[in-house]
């Protein structure tokens, strides 16, 4: 017996995959190269492959209903449950920043990349370390890493509505999914906030309570409605794609399909899955370059360098998972938080 639920394994692996080859189609030098071989797939990568993120941040609101919400006792007081949670994401966050920070100077000092970020300042250090950076303005150390500020955002909404007494919190959290949907999705400017995003995260809560409650299928069918009226106001592909997935995984679970395994390379995908979404823009940043320098021209060898990429960012993703699974996260957070001022001295020179 495993307590996994095989379909959100499998959509959590298909989006870790659809991320890095929207991130390799994304950012050149490699992909400019490769696409005479396969525009379209290329195009369609470049335009669509950022919806892996609707899929993981339903993922996470699904996964985060099984254990918390209505008739649920709080784990702690609040702070305790977010610092909880700030922990967690911490030891793999800092040390994908090390990583992005180290690469980042090596590519910039030797031979360059177009989208290699500058060297960091104390400010960006200081503010990637509180995961606070989008609401301070600074500019991103890695691709990835936007998301973990998101999710500690979202996770401590999560937290302290799920705090209501009864049917008030999922009525809450509701609440909040149709203030998202329905107006902070709709602003630009909040893109930096968890509003932005609680709509697809509160489809994957909703859904999940629904089909472990009494009446699944009436619970679903109000995350339906909720859903095709955000889409008739304003239709928007991402919010289509987080509706989709969160009916889908409820449906699962109230038909009790959730049993359902799919083949270990998968499950192994989906453990691998937040490392590799952290680590690999360094990887696509360094192979990108190395690749460049080594052959300047070729379409072949540039999409045999995006291949290498890909099977390069799973690896340091293992890599990472395995590191995070050998740390004890609280004695472990401040050595990691001083390695990533480490890395910024180096790279400032200092």
């Amino acid at each position: 017996m495993t307590d996994r639920l095989g379909p959100v394994d499998a959509l959590k692996a298909f989006a870790c995959v659809l991320i890095v080859w929207h991130h390799l189609a994304f950012y050149g030098p490699m992909s400019d190269l490769a696409r005479p071989l396969a525009p379209a797939v290329v195009d369609w990568l470049y335009t669509y492959g950022r919806m892996a993120v609707q899929l993981f941040l339903v993922a996470s609101g699904f996964l985060l209903a099984r254990g918390m919400g209505p008739g649920r006792r709080p784990s702690g007081p609040w702070p305790a449950q977010v610092g909880r949670r700030y922990l967690r994401l911490l030891v793999p966050y800092a040390a994908a920043l090390v990583l992005a920070i180290l690469v980042a100077d090596l590519v910039r000092n030797s031979v360059g990349h177009p989208d290699a970020p500058a060297t960091p300042t104390w400010a960006q250090l200081l503010a990637h370390l509180l995961m606070v950076q989008d609401l301070l303005g600074e500019e991103a150390l890695s691709a990835g890493v936007w998301y973990v500020a998101i999710d500690l955002q979202l996770f401590a909404l999560a937290a302290l509505l799920c705090r209501l007494p009864g049917a008030a919190a999922a009525a809450a959290v509701a609440g909040l999914t149709a203030v998202s949907l329905f107006w902070g999705n709709l602003d630009h400017r909040f893109e930096a906030t968890a509003l932005y995003f609680f709509g697809a995260y509160g489809f994957g809560l909703l859904a999940g309570w629904s089909a472990r409650s009494a009446r699944p299928w009436a619970g679903l069918a109000a995350v339906a409605a909720l859903g095709i009226a955000a889409l008739v106001l304003d239709w928007r592909d991402r919010i289509a794609v987080a509706w989709v997935c969160a009916l889908a995984l409820g449906a699962l679970q109230a038909a009790g399909a959730m049993a359902w395994q799919p083949p270990r390379w998968i499950g192994w995908l989906s453990r691998i899955s937040y490392p590799v979404f952290l680590v690999h823009f360094s990887v696509l940043l360094g192979t990108g370059a190395l690749w460049a320098w080594l052959w300047p021209d070729g379409a072949a060898v540039h999409a045999l360098g995006m291949v290498v990429a890909f099977a390069l960012s799973l690896a340091a993703g293992a890599a990472l998972q395995r590191l995070e699974q050998r740390i004890v996260r609280p004695r472990a957070a401040l050595g990691w938080q001083l390695a990533v001022l480490a890395a910024g001295l180096v790279a400032m020179g200092i």
